[in-house]
């Protein structure tokens, strides 16, 4: 008889379910842990395959030891359970993601990074999702008494699970951001630090040994908005505004959103994706303004799409594409018969 085979899950989601499966077996579940469980089950049927398939594993692969499940090839993107597979690389794969589970999300003293162009999702112990952008950088401390996160650097979405007990709380740039369970973005590039909400309800306020560099208050902000801030200036007032979250996290795609931005500021966007820099040949070129949806990490698209735009040229010089105004032809009206006056 030909085995059946289960509906696809995406590794997200299997991710999630190894965490689930973790804490449930720990020391600390409670009747409200079950609860929260139950619900995530429910969302869909791959959330409740999963669920199923990790808790089968978790019995199966007690035996796997950390030397062996780190010299298993990463897992492919989904994964694909079948009733006849006893014990495949996706199972073994999984106990690895327990053990890391168990092993390190409740610490990072070296931080977790991605590189120019990367993207990474880390899953915490709490259930907790947080999805880093380019060249970002966490650091992340959790206890039984706290869930904290250092975003030194860069640009992260936090998907937050609900504990009433324990807020977690972002920390970047002077400032930190606390939640309960919801969703916001965090972005720390130099002194500039924004944060967007997007579910839920966050405060922002100073870090305690931070005070002189952050808002001089706490400020609560709703969804859809957004709060900046230069943290590199001192008594700064931090403003609030309503972005497109579209375009805020456009990231997520792939994509960068520009309306009617300054050239300088999209073309510092595209870099953060790219290791081959677009510069301005010209100073005036600055103030030229963009809109439009672009790739994240094709700088030779959007520098193609600004020439052509703006009647610019493209050179690639030193590694890098320059974009200069063209030169200009001969006033046309200077070549033209002047007529004479009339008497």
């Amino acid at each position: 008889m030909r085995a059946s085979t289960m509906p696809e899950v995406p590794m997200p989601i299997a991710a999630e379910a190894s965490v689930w499966v973790s804490r449930l077996h720990g020391p600390h579940r409670s009747a409200q842990m079950e609860r929260e469980c139950l619900e995530w089950q429910s969302r869909s049927e791959a959330h409740r395959q999963a669920f199923e398939r990790c808790t089968a594993t978790w019995e199966e692969v007690r035996g796997v030891s950390l030397a062996t499940a780190y010299a298993i090839s990463a897992p492919s993107p989904a994964v694909h359970w079948t009733r006849a597979n006893r014990l495949p690389r996706w199972a073994v794969a999984l106990a690895t993601l327990v053990i890391v589970t168990l092993g390190v999300v409740f610490s990072t003293p070296g931080g977790v990074s991605t590189g120019i162009g990367e993207q990474r999702v880390l899953v915490l112990n709490d259930g907790s999702r947080v999805t880093l952008n380019t060249d970002t950088r966490v650091f992340v401390n959790f206890s039984a008494a706290h869930r904290t996160i250092s975003l030194d650097r860069g640009e992260a979405l936090f998907e937050v699970a609900k504990d009433v007990g324990r807020p977690f709380v972002v920390r970047a740039a002077g400032g930190e951001v606390v939640a309960i369970g919801t969703v916001f973005s965090v972005r720390h590039t130099g002194d500039a630090l924004a944060v967007t909400l997007i579910e839920g309800q966050v405060t922002v306020r100073p870090a305690p040994a931070e005070a002189g560099q952050s808002p001089a208050q706490q400020v609560m902000i709703q969804p859809g908005e957004r709060l900046s801030l230069n943290a590199g200036r001192r008594n700064t007032a931090a403003t609030v505004d309503k972005p497109r979250l579209e375009q805020v996290t456009a990231w997520r795609r792939g994509e960068a959103s520009f309306d009617d931005v300054p050239l300088d500021e999209a073309v510092a966007e595209m870099n953060r994706y790219s290791r081959i820099r677009i510069v301005l040949a010209d100073d005036g070129l600055a103030a030229r303004r963009v809109s439009g949806v672009f790739r994240t990490g094709d700088n030779l698209a959007f520098a193609q799409a600004v020439a052509a735009l703006h009647d610019l040229t493209v050179g690639d010089r030193h590694g890098r594409f320059e974009l200069t105004q063209r030169p200009r032809s001969p006033d046309r009206a200077l070549l033209q018969p002047q007529r004479p006056s009339p008497r």
